[in-house]
């Protein structure tokens, strides 16, 4: 079930008659500035997360250590 064009012009007036074009636009533009803002830091924490990922990568001396794991037998006597 849809909306036609004539229902959802009669919405739109009666939106318009009760908050104005004035305070529309100014909704609108903080919505717009906001989702920027949420872009720019998602970019900015992908940029951080990069970084991280990149100093774990590093290899610094003394950090990886060698090892063998054998499995000792029990003597059955």
């Amino acid at each position: 079930m849809g909306f036609s064009i004539w229902q959802l012009a009669i919405v739109l007036g009666i939106v318009i008659l009760l908050f104005g074009t004035k305070k529309l636009r100014n909704i609108g533009g903080d919505m717009g500035s906001a989702i920027n803002s949420f872009k720019k830091a998602m970019k900015d924490g992908e940029k951080e997360a990069d970084k991280g990922l990149d100093s774990k990568l590093e290899s610094k001396e003394g950090d990886v250590i060698d090892a063998e794991v054998t499995k000792k037998e029990k003597d059955s006597a």
